[in-house]
């Protein structure tokens, strides 16, 4: 019996695990430990295959002469260029330990903030979710039964009725193709979302909604913010740290925002100049004003971090009373859902119950 399989789901790098490596990197280096000594450490104590793998290749690769950070070059897809241009400064500056503890923090400020957004979503995600079910099975057992009985009633059926028939038979006759095309819609609109000229306006339509909108901004702007200031406080340059962070973000509003005072940043001009002449509507005004206090005391680093925690603190605060504002439709989606299928029950019946004198 191999009860190690039982693991496999456990076989994918999250991002507790490339909190806890990091974590411990830092510990193990600061104490003297050889760095390829630390990582086969680690590599032995993790649960994760895939990343025992990465870790294994890692510090094989430090072994052979290469540097950590040009052995994280090797996998883009579990250390992101943030990481591994933190490591490479450290390395360059003999401060390799403050450089992972400085990513130490960032990965585990970002892990918090997930959680939070996710324990927010939680609550909505479990009534949408037994709403489906328990439409489902009605759809497949209950509809289908109450089909039979109101085509048997010599009575005219209202059209609340004659809806919910509709739908009884179609999912009776033909459920498995809607299911089947439903899925595939999904699957679809994944697909054109993600086309070039498609996918700016989706990200910049997912900013707009009017609950969920200001949770994804704020989440983007703490990550931005959180990023630049750590890269600049390691030693990088403004452009260098920008450049760095457009190729991390994903959200093409952001991406188009960093690209651009990148840009503006070249040519000379400060970064707040370029906010207020710019369209950035997703830069707040405190944001933007607290940027320029920054650049003109010498310490944008420090306002870069402010506006991290300052923009966390705003998702907490959205995400604590984000199922407090989404309740009430919820509740509002389930109610019309069940009266409508009880005034479509009950009305043929009333109706049969009226005729008979």
């Amino acid at each position: 019996m191999k009860k190690d399989k039982n693991i496999q789901i456990l076989n994918r790098i999250s991002l507790l695990d490339k909190l806890l490596f990091t974590k411990h990197l830092a510990m193990m280096v600061k104490s003297g430990i050889t760095l390829s000594e630390a990582v086969e450490a680690i590599a032995s104590q993790t649960q994760s295959n895939k990343f025992r793998e990465v870790l294994t290749k890692i510090s094989q690769d430090i072994k052979n002469g290469n540097s950590f950070s040009k052995a994280l070059k090797r996998h883009p897809k579990v250390f992101n260029q943030f990481y591994i241009i933190l490591t490479e400064v450290g390395e360059e500056s003999g401060t390799l330990s403050e450089s992972l503890e400085y990513l130490a923090k960032s990965i585990a400020k970002e892990y918090a903030l997930n959680k939070k957004i996710q324990g927010a979503l939680l609550y909505p995600a479990i009534i949408l979710i037994a709403v489906s079910l328990v439409g489902a099975g009605m759809s497949i057992f209950v509809l289908p039964q109450l089909s039979n009985l109101f085509e048997s009633l010599n009575v005219e059926l209202p059209i609340t009725t004659k809806i919910l028939l509709f739908f009884a038979n179609t999912m009776k006759n033909y459920g498995v193709f809607v299911i089947a095309g439903f899925v595939a819609l999904l699957l679809m609109l994944r697909i054109f979302i993600k086309l070039p000229k498609i996918r700016p306006k989706w990200d910049s339509l997912m900013l707009s909604l009017p609950i969920f909108g200001p949770l994804l901004t704020n989440k983007e702007l703490t990550s931005l913010c959180r990023n630049l200031g750590i890269m600049l406080k390691s030693g990088l340059p403004i452009t260098k740290a920008l450049e760095v962070e457009y190729i991390g973000t994903s959200n093409l509003v952001f991406k188009d925002y960093i690209e651009r005072i990148e840009k503006s940043v070249n040519k000379g001009k400060e970064i707040r100049e370029e906010l207020d002449q710019g369209n950035y509507s997703r830069f707040s005004p405190i944001a933007i004003k607290m940027i320029g206090v920054g650049e003109k005391t010498g310490k944008l680093d420090e306002a870069f971090l402010y506006l991290g925690d300052f923009f966390e603190d705003e998702v907490d605060n959205i995400a604590k009373n984000l199922s407090v504002v989404l309740e009430p439709f919820i509740l509002l989606i389930i109610g019309v859902i069940v009266g409508f299928v009880a005034l479509a029950i009950i009305s043929p019946i009333y109706e049969l119950t009226g005729s008979i004198k």
